[in-house]
């Protein structure tokens, strides 16, 4: 008895191959390098990827949804001072760090000229105001000194975890150092969306889906941003 078995083939996988790379640099060592780049451009920027996202995740909320993460506790004092006072504001600053134990070096100093003021209908002469602002991701802090007073008021904001992050994401108070690496992190992420584009069309192969796909999420901003303008 002689029996028949039938065997199906499946059509071979049409592959729409890689959709922004000519034929000459979709095989080999281009390939190998794009990859090589994009894998090591991701692991670089893996930890900060992560801070600035789930940063930019309450900052992205914090207004629609009023979340109430980023806190700032606020204090309030007034420092005595010495019996002899400082003779000018980068003297009043380093008084100030010393005595509260935190870095002036970097402080910003303003100092605002005597003035005449109305005040119940009789002009008087103001006294020149010195401003000490320091600022990093953890503290805010702020002094204010009349010259003539016996002493300086102090404001002093300090930072929840959740605010901590936040002003990471923004970079406030935080030196060239922080940039030029948030820098790194930026332009790591224009080239991963350039090598991931590449590698994404090579490996799923539908011209139309890729395009679809980067198209539809640029053409969704411009219409939120566009909506917003007009708003």
């Amino acid at each position: 008895m002689n029996t028949t078995q039938a065997t199906t083939t499946r059509p071979p996988k049409s592959q729409g191959g890689y959709l922004f790379l000519p034929k000459p640099l979709a095989r080999g060592t281009f390939l190998k390098w794009l990859r090589r780049t994009h894998a090591w451009l991701g692991l670089w920027g893996a930890a900060l990827g992560l801070l600035f996202g789930v940063s930019g995740i309450l900052l992205n909320h914090r207004d629609i949804l009023k979340i109430p993460a980023a806190k700032m506790a606020q204090h309030e004092l007034q420092l005595p001072l010495p019996g002899l006072h400082p003779s000018d504001p980068k003297a009043l600053a380093v008084w100030l760090g010393q005595t509260l134990g935190i870095d002036t070096q970097h402080a910003r100093i303003r100092r605002e000229a005597g003035k005449a003021v109305v005040w119940n209908n009789t002009t008087i002469q103001q006294p020149p105001l010195w401003q000490i602002s320091v600022r990093n991701p953890k503290r805010v802090l702020q002094a204010d000194y009349w010259e003539g007073n016996a002493f300086v008021s102090v404001k002093q904001g300090e930072a929840n975890f959740f605010a901590l992050l936040t002003n990471l994401h923004k970079g406030s108070g935080m030196g060239i150092g922080w940039v030029l690496l948030a820098d790194t992190l930026a332009g790591g992420l224009v080239v991963l969306s350039l090598t991931g584009t590449l590698l994404w069309t090579g490996l799923h192969g539908k011209r139309l889906a890729a395009a679809g796909l980067g198209l539809g999420s640029f053409g969704l901003a411009m219409f939120f941003t566009l909506q917003a303008i007009g708003e």
